[in-house]
């Protein structure tokens, strides 16, 4: 399946004291990666729903190696890696050619605005992440909070 490219541009302002990308700003370059994929491109492919709302339910970032401001743009490659009823998650990649900086997942939710809840993905949304399908394999841990049995020998009261 097909990856979702996005070139962000990297602003002397995203350096901090340490002269490289400071952490926060790896999200806002997602989240230009992600406005681009569900805003731009998809109005454009028949699934406009997805502009007219879906919040963020989890982020998660695994930062791999610094990266330092230059002219050149950086790489996002944003994909879907699960499509659920009413939930989709995303991968991303923050790379060069070279060089990967991180890796990323966010769980998304579509939003009814207007009801203010949560709502179910249509058949057009659905169709439309499903060309960006790559299915992530790899167990997840549980969220925070959430019970997890465990497997090993019994001990004695």
């Amino acid at each position: 399946m097909a990856r979702h490219i996005y070139q962000a541009t990297l602003r002397w302002s995203d350096m901090d004291a340490y002269r490289h990308i400071n952490n926060v700003q790896y999200l806002r370059y997602l989240e230009e990666a992600r406005v681009d994929m569900m805003f731009t491109l998809a109005q454009g492919e028949g699934a406009k729903t997805l502009a007219e709302g879906v919040v963020i339910s989890r982020h998660e970032i695994d930062y791999k190696r610094p990266l330092v401001w230059r002219a050149e743009p950086v790489r996002i490659e944003t994909w879907v890696t699960r499509i659920g009823a009413a939930r989709f998650t995303l991968g991303y990649e923050i790379k060069d050619d070279d060089e990967v900086y991180a890796t990323a997942m966010s769980v998304l939710v579509p939003y009814s605005l207007s009801e203010q809840r949560p709502r179910r993905l249509t058949g057009e949304e659905r169709a439309y992440l499903e060309r960006f399908l790559e299915p992530d394999d790899k167990p997840r841990a549980a969220p925070r909070g959430a019970r997890q049995d465990t497997v090993g020998p019994a001990v004695p009261s």
